[in-house]
């Protein structure tokens, strides 16, 4: 039981060093960080030369966002087909035809979620 709780000291160790320089860089921070003065012409945000402006951000459309959403999709897709691909043939001789359907399977559910994109006009810019 010692041994067990004793291979948790050196990250008990670690979580406490972490924990002490956050709250040390944080403190320190609000206590140097109030020695200079402040006027209203540092708190402006430098904007390379230009006024700043004093509206609201620009709104982005929901298109950009449901994009931006798609790509993550089928970028994760990837991330998940390459380890598939590494051990294949390794997988194949173990298991047998499993690793194939597994694939079949997610393609499938992938192509369903595609289709559906493109009916719905996600993909469409012209909007």
């Amino acid at each position: 039981m010692d041994s067990a709780l004793s291979s948790y000291g050196s990250l008990l160790i670690h979580i406490a060093v972490c924990v002490a320089l956050a709250l040390t860089t944080w403190i320190a921070s609000l206590l140097l960080g109030r020695v200079g003065t402040r006027s209203g012409v540092k708190d402006v945000a430098y904007e390379c030369g230009m006024l700043p402006e004093k509206g609201a951000q620009p709104r982005f459309s929901v298109k950009f966002y449901l994009v931006a959403m798609l790509f993550i999709l089928f970028d994760i897709e990837i991330v998940f087909l390459y380890p598939w691909s590494i051990v294949y043939r390794e997988y194949l001789m173990q298991y047998g035809v499993g690793i194939l359907w597994t694939l079949v399977t997610f393609s499938v559910i992938l192509f369903v979620g595609y289709i559906y994109a493109i009916k719905k006009g996600a993909l469409n810019w012209s909007k």
